[in-house]
């Protein structure tokens, strides 16, 4: 029995629902406002966790979509088989910072646009948003007049530090409330930890320096912007 080499060799090519053009012109601009989107990322950027790793995800993973919206095209069974196909990756790196979601959406609906040629709403949007989270960081929107700041202290067990910090922390600071005490080093010291909005213009080092003249010179911690960051 003969074999149709032909039937065989039969297929359909869908690739011409778009054009090499669509792909090029997607693909382009796409990676284009992307960058602009990871260099904001980066200029915008106040915590300790930035890595070039998350800005390029947020490149490739804008690209990925642009191709995923190029597939879908206006067919409803594509769309929901590449969901159900998408649905078995597991992310198991937890997000450290909320607006790191915020730029993730942002990289997704761009790539959306882009694949779906909407190049003027994609670059429209790209520099309208860009702009207005620029102006919110460059101005400090909604910022706390005073950022509390932790401040441990370490002394001897056996000293008495009631009021020994009052002076220094009446020179340095606006408040200073003790929020904790502990045990360390096996009882031989005792931790404090305070609660403090340094003054405008406190030298922090001199503050330092006065805080270890009282306390036997013992490790002081001061962590500055704790609660901008995510330490």
């Amino acid at each position: 029995m003969a074999v149709d080499i032909e039937s065989l060799l039969d297929f359909e090519d869908l690739s011409g629902t778009f054009t090499a053009t669509d792909i090029f012109v997607g693909l382009v601009l796409g990676f284009i406002l992307l960058s602009a989107i990871g260099w904001l990322y980066k200029r915008t950027h106040k915590g300790t966790s930035y890595t070039q790793s998350y800005v390029h995800t947020l490149i490739m993973m804008g690209l990925v979509v642009d191709i995923i919206m190029l597939i879908v095209g206006s067919n409803i069974a594509r769309a929901f088989s590449l969901v159900g196909a998408l649905s078995i990756i597991r992310f198991r790196n937890a997000v450290k910072e909320i607006r790191d979601i915020g730029f993730i959406f942002f990289a997704m609906a761009i790539g959306m646009a882009t694949g779906t040629k909407f190049y003027m709403l994609a670059i429209i949007a790209t520099g309208v948003i860009g702009a207005l989270i620029f102006i919110m960081f460059e101005f400090d929107w909604f910022a706390r007049p005073a950022m509390s700041q932790i401040l441990k202290i370490q002394l001897d067990k056996d000293v008495d530090f009631e009021e020994l910090f009052d002076r220094t922390f009446v020179k340095y600071t606006q408040s200073a409330e003790l929020i904790g005490i502990d045990s360390v080093r096996s009882g031989t010291v005792t931790e404090l930890v305070y609660s403090i909005i340094l003054k405008k213009n406190a030298n922090k080092h001199e503050f330092i320096q006065s805080i270890k003249s009282q306390n036997g010179n013992q490790k002081v911690f001061l962590i500055t912007g704790y609660n901008t960051t995510d330490l």
